[in-house]
């Protein structure tokens, strides 16, 4: 087979839905597909609807590998997911053995808030530049490192829980078990238990120019800069890169995340620092699958 034929499949586990797509190694989706996910969403079952799902993607057996974004953080090595906190039995499961030991072909596994920054970072926002963070803005708070262009994991895999740093030591509890996580006041969690409204009508009340919605957004902007200002410290990205639901807001909170990083970070931790929107939706995740697939692959 040659190099232009050759091709793997992207995987994004999810509680509702898990995506596939299969690509060439420049990047090209040749096909994808999404199926509901089993109820109750256990690693056994999630592994049987993957196993027929590839075998509907990939009929002619051509993919040389898979990359799998699992809900929660995986071990170092790329192997074993080791606790989905929001789906059943997840609990250091062995789910790239799983897989090769019923379709043959090199696996491997990342959170997936890794794989959505693994698709920025290759076909996204993130594409030209070396040093940068993702943070996705949903339901909770995610996030991703990539340090001189390679993803950062740290001891046990277990790093880049971007939305878990401390922001306020006397506020609300975290299923973490910290107390006043960022995810606690950027979340759109926060968001609805702080304004009794979704971040989407929060964000078309805004585009219609209503008060209330701008101040709140520049006072989410405030927080969430001051958020990141202990990151840009630690890691002096060249880029963060903001996904998830709320971004759709971004153009209303960006002027003030970038002031409270102006006027907190020292010009030399952030000199050049861009903060950009995410560019592939919901497609970051499998894109970053695949990438992760092309990284694993022995012949690329």
């Amino acid at each position: 087979m040659t190099n232009d034929k050759i091709q793997v499949i992207g995987i994004d586990v999810g509680g509702t839905a898990i995506k596939l797509g299969r690509f060439t190694r420049d990047g090209t989706c040749l096909q994808s597909l999404t199926v509901a996910s089993p109820q109750p969403t256990t690693p056994e079952a999630v592994l049987e609807v993957i196993v027929d799902a590839i075998a509907q993607i990939d009929p002619d057996n051509q993919a040389v590998g898979i990359g799998i974004g699992t809900p929660g953080p995986a071990d170092a090595a790329g192997r074993i997911a080791k606790i989905a906190i929001n789906l059943p039995g997840w609990i250091d499961v062995p789910l790239a053995d799983w897989l090769e030991a019923k379709i043959a072909k090199p696996t491997a596994i990342a959170n997936d808030a890794n794989c959505a920054l693994l698709g920025e970072a290759w076909l996204g926002a993130g594409r030209n530049f070396q040093n940068l963070i993702l943070l996705t803005l949903g339901t909770g708070v995610g996030g991703g490192i990539i340090l001189d262009g390679k993803l950062f994991v740290g001891h046990q895999g277990a790093a880049g829980e971007l939305g878990l740093i401390l922001f306020n030591p006397d506020g609300p509890m975290c299923n973490s078990g910290n107390q006043g996580s960022l995810e606690q006041y950027a979340s759109a969690t926060a968001i609805r238990r702080r304004t009794l409204k979704e971040p989407l009508e929060l964000g078309l009340l805004a585009e219609a120019g209503d008060p209330v919605a701008l101040t709140f957004w520049q006072e989410y902007g405030r927080d969430l800069g001051i958020g990141l200002t202990s990151l840009v410290y630690v890691l002096t990205p060249e880029a963060i890169v903001i996904g998830g639901g709320i971004s759709g807001s971004f153009e209303f909170f960006l002027p003030a995340v970038k002031a409270e990083i102006e006027k907190r970070v020292q010009p030399l931790s952030r000199a050049g620092l861009k903060i950009l929107p995410a560019e592939l939706g919901n497609f970051a995740g499998i894109v970053g699958a695949a990438k992760l697939a092309w990284q694993n692959y022995s012949g690329f």
